[in-house]
């Protein structure tokens, strides 16, 4: 565990060496190129050696894609109770992210045109679910819901495979529930490579969605190009601000709720006023970790994932946050001092304001996604939405009848004249002789 003070001459180095990221890894880059250049050049045989080598599961044309009664079984399978969970998640989802939908617009420039934005869903997007210790059943909602929102035509949905060639019957749940016919028993980077590049089972997309390990991040982050990626959610990470009134009990709690994804990457960071809490957490920390089932992965991220930052105030916590920019943020304060807070922090992938807000709320059911920035990437981007399952189109329509085309001339003109460009400047002028 890492115990930092503001107040150290070496402070800025100390935390910037504490956010140092390991994402890029030589070892599993040349890995991953391997099997993206393997997907290219033998589709579905490359695809189906790759999964049986690293999840080591059966699969061939015939089963790679989960049939109806895949799902018909999980439909049995799930309780009420749980089904009664995923449509609440789904409907909170739904209502935050229906709010979030572009609409087209049309407006008059100072020319007099008309001028504006179109927004269309994109054609054919993949969503990849993660699988294995911990099917991610809420990312099924928190990337799903947004593309049929947003009006996408096909979805198509890759999830690593349990070694009998079986698919969670949770994650099948969810997805019928939001509809999603075309699912798939592939993970890793080799689902990243297919539904980029194609195969003979698995067509193409458009724009790929959702988190994954390192193996996953690094394809996404090498296709990008030959197809959309939304962003590279790597380990998860919170990082919460507390004062000497904070419960010790529930910061440590909080922090161990993200400390067990189970890479082995996570951070969890708790910046803090008060030197008792920070006492109080450090020592609880252990004390809740050892009655949890994941009790010897959360003991190594405490020690190697865990950093206490001690800082003289309110306003320093702000400054030290928004520099590690993390991918959930909690604000355990009284609530007139959170909403205070919250309004000075700007790179968060999300704020959860005063002591009743875990982020577990927001992993499963308050609404905004999940699939958030991590890395210090909260710097130039935010968490999934709605708009990124879309793409603009700019309207212009000028006329040479309302005088628009004549008052845009002389700019045009001169613009023409500055970058030694003439044909532009005759386009326009054709149409006014």
């Amino acid at each position: 565990m890492k115990i930092l003070d503001y107040s150290s001459k070496d402070f800025r180095k100390e935390l910037e060496d504490v956010c140092a990221s390991a994402a890029n890894n030589a070892d599993i880059d040349a890995v991953v190129r391997g099997v993206i250049d393997d997907i290219r050049n033998r589709g579905d045989k490359a695809l189906f050696e790759i999964t049986k080598k690293f999840d080591h599961a059966d699969i061939n044309s015939g089963n790679i894609r989960v049939s109806k009664e895949e799902i018909q079984r999980a439909r049995k399978l799930v309780s009420k109770t749980d089904t009664d969970a995923l449509k609440d998640s789904i409907k909170s989802v739904s209502f935050f992210n229906s709010k979030t939908k572009p609409k087209n617009w049309r407006a008059k420039n100072p020319h007099g045109a008309t001028v504006g934005e179109n927004f269309y869903p994109i054609e054919r997007v993949g969503l990849y679910i993660p699988g294995g210790q911990a099917p991610l059943v809420s990312t099924v909602i928190m990337t799903c819901t947004l593309a049929k929102i947003a009006g996408c035509k096909e979805i198509c949905v890759c999830t690593p495979p349990a070694p009998d060639a079986s698919v969670n019957a949770y994650l099948l749940r969810a997805l019928d529930l939001l509809g999603i016919k075309e699912i798939y028993k592939v993970g890793g980077a080799q689902a990243i490579a297919a539904m980029a590049l194609g195969t003979q089972s698995i067509k193409a997309v458009d724009k790929i969605f959702g988190p994954g390990n390192a193996f996953v991040i690094a394809a996404k982050r090498m296709l990008f190009g030959t197809v959309g990626i939304d962003l590279l959610p790597g380990p998860s990470e919170v990082l919460i601000i507390a004062d000497g009134k904070a419960n010790p009990k529930f910061v440590a709690a909080d922090l161990l709720s993200q400390a067990e994804h189970g890479s082995g990457k996570e951070k969890i960071y708790l910046i803090t006023t008060s030197k008792s809490l920070a006492s109080k957490v450090e020592k609880e920390l252990p004390k809740q970790a050892e009655r949890l089932s994941r009790a010897e992965k959360l003991l190594k991220i405490i020690d190697v994932g865990t950093c206490i930052i001690q800082v003289p105030n309110l306003e320093a916590a702000a400054q030290v946050a928004n520099f590690i920019a993390p991918e959930h943020m909690e604000l355990q304060l009284p609530l007139v001092q959170a909403e205070r807070l919250a309004k000075q922090i700007c790179t968060a992938g999300a704020i959860l304001v005063g002591g009743e807000t875990p982020t577990v709320i927001g992993d499963f059911c308050a609404g905004p996604s999940h699939t958030l920035p991590t890395g210090r990437t909260g710097r130039f981007s935010g968490g999934l939405q709605v708009v990124d399952f879309m793409r603009r189109s700019s309207y212009v329509r000028y006329s040479k009848s309302n005088g628009s085309c004549k008052k845009a001339f002389k700019t045009v003109a001169e613009f023409a004249k500055m970058e030694s460009l003439d044909a532009h400047g005759r386009s326009l002028e054709i149409r006014l002789d």
